[in-house]
């Protein structure tokens, strides 16, 4: 399955119209059947969408992991993908939220639910997410994705695309459950805004900072105000906004005394 397709156009440059072409992203309907039902429709690039799928019901909290499903198939086509659980009897949820998420995402998660507030020792520096979300940038392939990656200290460990930004936390999640990748306690990193379905997706993956190039949401912000999750936005090399989550961010004081410990 192709995740871009070479594509002609034109382009207007110093007044010129100049014949040219590039890779474009490709993007399509994906529909999620789980148990023989369908249970949703999505957009996505058609790339690790067995990913997706499990991501998916592990952070809308259906499935636990891996363990609990027997079978996932992705046609050839890339159109579907059927989920096989070990548990026959389980539900579609009957309540479904559209979310903010780009092509209309979806949620089964009650988000204003009570949720034990997240526990981590974890530390950040701002010159850290900085250079971190600059490695993220340097693996994109188009400008066309959104990225996310999990990262520990200054290393990426996992990075996920897609068209939609709330899809790339589902295939990264996805990508760890199925190579035994733990995320509690390392660091969530995404180019996309950080809306409350994404938050929400981070709390699952028990993250305790998540930082956004982009801007957060205020349902965001409150539900990580609310989880004891440090959330940043607009991460530049040596700057970012912190709105929520403030005491795991040191400032540079606070890094020259650590450094100068270690």
């Amino acid at each position: 399955m192709a995740v871009s397709r070479e594509v002609s156009f034109r382009r207007y440059e110093r007044g010129r119209l100049i014949e040219t072409g590039g890779h474009i992203v490709c993007e399509g309907l994906v529909r999620l059947h789980v148990n023989g039902v369908e249970w949703a429709s999505m957009m996505a690039t058609p790339q690790d969408l067995d990913a997706l799928a499990l991501g998916f019901l592990t952070s809308e909290g259906i499935i636990a992991g891996p363990a609990d499903v027997r079978r996932i198939v992705v046609c050839p086509s890339g159109a579907c993908v059927e989920v096989w659980l070990k548990d026959a009897g389980v539900q579609r949820p009957l309540q479904m939220t559209v979310t903010s998420g780009c092509g209309g995402g979806v949620t089964f998660a009650d988000l204003m639910a009570e949720r034990e507030p997240l526990h981590s020792d974890l530390r950040v520096t701002v010159r850290q997410l900085g250079a971190l979300l600059i490695q993220l940038q340097q693996r994109q392939h188009s400008r066309g994705y959104h990225t996310s990656a999990l990262a520990e200290g200054d290393s990426l460990l996992v990075t996920s695309e897609d068209v939609g930004r709330h899809n790339t936390l589902d295939k990264l999640y996805g990508r760890c459950l199925i190579d035994g990748i733990p995320t509690a306690g390392r660091i969530l990193l995404t180019t996309g805004r950080v809306s409350s379905e994404m938050l929400n997706k981070a709390a699952r993956m028990q993250t305790p900072v998540v930082a956004s190039r982009s801007s957060p949401t205020t349902l965001s912000i409150d539900l990580a105000a609310a989880w004891n999750v440090t959330l940043v936005g607009y991460v530049r090399r040596d700057s970012l906004n912190v709105y929520a989550g403030l005491e795991r961010v040191l400032d540079e004081s606070e890094e020259v005394g650590i450094n100068a410990h270690s």
